[in-house]
């Protein structure tokens, strides 16, 4: 009997739900908020679609008590404040550590052996805090944003090509931010076939620049941010581990001198099975990826240096 729960039911932790639900990755789905009555009415709103969809996990939605979280096999953390148009993920990090430091804690007390998928932004960062702010084994906490980031990269690629999104392989390492991500367009593939050599120069190029925008570009159509792709990011990560598929993810992780960096949470990809991070997978960069993944690490160190300074750690 497998047990999730999903932490914040705003827009992204109801996607999420949704879709763990209707994809039938858990038995139950325990949907927690501070607001009273939300996740309760979004869990009656989600069930109300199982005949119709013809799903049997049940959805609960609780207003902060935690006891009923008790047993899930994994939590997904997707609270707190959302950005606005022009706000950076960074300018979140104030009001989000301490949240997600009470909402990771607060779990555990309940949830001991759960794994832990962190949605909230800055999500490096607030990885690298649950995990500092925990000492759990490095393996049971990681980071959804290389999972959406290779989602939108894909998209973008498919865009381009005018092709099957399905026949699209493409995947995004670094920082989940607008400047740190590095979509590896040397290694897109469309249905086995390089995409270098069916799309020029400029063509790949843009397609890059878009990928790493993609969320800015959505939080000024939406004045917030995007939830379909990140809830369905979330659940997708979820149902690697649920059902130990052992799936080659791009997650961020804790490295130990992976990829030439140590003591920091950043995206690479890793494989996802049932005890979480099963084993961090060497792409063998070159020259001018490693350049930029060592960027993306040191910008990734300076957001969380900002812990430091407000005393989250």
């Amino acid at each position: 009997m497998a047990k999730i729960t999903v932490v914040g039911a705003g827009n992204v932790g109801a996607t999420c739900a949704n879709v763990l639900a209707y994809n039938k990755i858990a038995d139950e789905v325990v949907m927690l908020d501070v607001k009273e009555g939300v996740s309760e009415g979004k869990a009656i709103d989600i069930m109300q679609t199982a005949q119709t969809l013809g799903f049997e996990t049940r959805v609960t939605g609780v207003t902060n008590d935690y006891s009923k979280t008790a047993g899930s096999d994994v939590v997904i953390v997707t609270s707190g404040i959302p950005r606005k148009p022009g706000m950076t993920r960074e300018e979140l990090i104030g009001t989000n550590a301490n949240i997600v430091k009470s909402v990771v804690g607060n779990c555990l007390k309940y949830s001991p052996e759960a794994v832990f998928i962190i949605i909230s932004n800055p999500m490096d960062t607030m990885t690298y805090l649950a995990l500092k702010a925990t000492g759990l084994p490095k393996n049971r906490i990681l980071g959804m944003g290389g999972t959406l980031d290779s989602s939108r990269f894909k998209y973008y690629l498919s865009q381009a090509l005018n092709a099957n999104s399905n026949q699209v392989e493409g995947i995004v390492i670094g920082g989940h931010g607008d400047t740190t991500m590095i979509p590896l367009k040397r290694l897109a593939t469309y249905n086995g076939i390089p995409v270098s050599s069916l799309l020029d120069a400029a063509s790949l190029d843009k397609v890059v620049a878009d990928t790493m925008v993609g969320g800015a570009t959505l939080t000024g159509l939406l004045g917030t941010s995007a939830w379909y792709a990140p809830g369905a990011a979330g659940a997708y990560v979820a149902q690697a581990i649920i059902s130990d598929y052992k799936r080659v993810i791009p997650c961020c992780v804790y490295l130990e001198g992976e990829y030439g960096q140590k003591d920091i949470c950043i995206g690479v990809p890793a494989v996802i099975g049932r005890r979480g991070v099963e084993k961090i997978v060497d792409f063998k960069l070159n020259d001018e990826e490693k350049a930029l993944f060592e960027k993306s690490a040191n910008a990734v160190r300076s957001t969380n240096n900002v812990l430091k300074e407000i005393n989250a750690l």
